[in-house]
């Protein structure tokens, strides 16, 4: 099938390369000239695990293009993926006005041909009618520019162009780190709409990814496939991410209370994460959630409640806690080296999570924005963000290139992001090297007694 993606960031990147890999004629536009150019040389412009060698497969195969023309794309698309940001707004709305300029240049840019525009980008409950809205209204605008210089005559009719298209909601369940294999081992696709027509379609674009032909276990049954109306397929994706997040923010909070009793939160978890009920996935108490997904898409379906006139205190709660558990690193802190001010902080980690060089609401970024306030010197060691251009938009942290030299002259070591490497560096090694042999496992991803033997003062999160 013809596919044409419409942006280019985690999402719209990994769907488009994705869907060039099993064999869709797939064109990727997007308006930055430079990112296009960095795209058609086979590079990508994120650190995905896996998509860059995708990515130049499919240049190869002559699968997708990448372009900063919209009219080509649309063109081009019998689907048409609106893949761009929403990022937040400092009301906790989702700012949408990149999804509604995307609209409208395709209403604008309509060819003739049925098309089904697809919401891949997580936007607000009730998007989807508003889309077909502002697909019409570029419709409309492009119907203007037919209408010749010199007007019509009054008994000349207006030249008339029919639209024929449908609006699908597909949210996407990726995760930052294996978005890749996420697209081949789907849980679940959700299509939300009214068309069985553009359902069949979107049927049809995912059947080699249904039927389990680029799955590591080729064996399992077909993905199910939901299909729902539009505002249910949103509000889908936005009640998943808040579940997630609460379910984080829960372990967390008894982490704390175990920290006070004496119990071991890592052994808590264990205990109810063996309850079918419960599951084992998303119970690692830390120093908290981040990234682009959870805080937006939590603080925009409270800030939806509140437009429908209902308080979301469970939503309000789980944020509330996440806040404080940001915190709890530099608390531990306080605790072992008690005045702060002079003493020099590595932090092993940047990124909000391991496999990613998203640094976007990473809880490192408050870790360093208190210390600094606390006056303390402050350095980290991230395997991808010390090696790339990422360090230079950091203010207020040293990047070091390598974790011995990071842990050279520190009061204090905290793990904030559990790259795996991270498990296997020469601790003995690095104690030696350090003021004061103390890590905070902000992550409860060491283990104790091993850096006990390697001459640290271990501190981890409710053990």
């Amino acid at each position: 099938m013809r596919v044409c993606v419409i942006g280019t960031g985690y999402v719209g990147l990994v769907t488009g390369a994705c869907l060039a890999h099993i064999g869709h004629d797939v064109i990727c536009v997007d308006n930055n000239e430079e990112k296009v150019k960095l795209m058609k040389s086979g590079q990508s412009p994120i650190f995905e695990p896996g998509l860059s060698e995708i990515m130049q497969s499919a240049i190869q195969a002559e699968k997708i293009h990448f372009t900063s023309d919209l009219a080509a794309g649309v063109a081009h698309g019998e689907v048409l993926f609106i893949a761009v940001g929403t990022p937040p707004l400092p009301t906790g709305e989702s700012d949408t006005r990149y999804v509604e300029a995307v609209a409208r240049g395709i209403g604008e840019n309509l060819n003739g041909g049925y098309k089904v525009i697809v919401n891949k980008s997580t936007v607000p409950i009730g998007s989807g009618d508003w889309v077909r809205m502002l697909v019409l209204d570029g419709v409309a605008e492009r119907q203007k520019t037919l209408v010749p210089a010199g007007g019509v005559a009054s008994n000349e009719k207006l030249p008339e162009f029919a639209a024929e298209f449908d609006v699908i909601s597909n949210p996407e369940f990726l995760r930052e780190g294996s978005a890749v294999h996420d697209t081949f081992n789907p849980d679940r696709i959700v299509l939300g709409g009214n068309s069985q027509r553009a359902v069949g379609l979107m049927r049809q674009l995912y059947a080699p990814i249904v039927e389990r032909k680029y799955a590591v276990d080729q064996s399992l049954p077909p993905v199910p496939i939901l299909a729902t109306d539009l505002s249910s397929a949103e509000m889908i994706k936005y009640a998943a991410n808040a579940f997630l997040a609460t379910k984080i923010s829960f372990i967390n909070e008894v982490a704390n209370i175990c920290d006070r009793v004496g119990a071991d939160v890592t052994q808590v978890a264990k205990g109810i994460g063996l309850d079918s009920r419960i599951g084992n996935k998303f119970l690692q108490a830390g120093i908290g959630w981040g990234g682009s997904c959870f805080p937006k898409d939590v603080s925009a379906l409270i800030h939806t409640a509140d437009d429908y006139g209902y308080e979301a205190q469970l939503l309000k709660s789980a944020v509330s806690v996440n806040e404080r558990q940001r915190l709890i690193a530099l608390e531990k802190l306080q605790k072992v080296l008690k005045i702060l001010k002079g003493k020099t902080i590595g932090l092993l980690g940047l990124t909000f999570k391991p496999d990613t060089d998203d640094l976007r609401d990473a809880p490192a970024l408050n870790l360093i924005e208190q210390l600094n306030r606390l006056g303390a010197k402050v350095k980290a060691f991230d395997p991808i963000v010390s090696q790339t251009g990422l360090r230079h938009g950091l203010s207020g942290v040293l990047v070091e290139t390598d974790a011995e030299r990071l842990a050279d002259g520190c009061d204090a070591l905290v793990l904030v992001t559990e790259w795996q490497q991270f498990s296997t560096l020469d601790y003995v090694k690095m104690a030696k090297l350090m003021a004061h042999p103390v890590i905070i496992d902000g992550r409860n991803f060491l283990d104790p007694e091993a850096m006990i033997r390697a001459g640290f003062q271990y501190v981890g999160v409710g053990r």
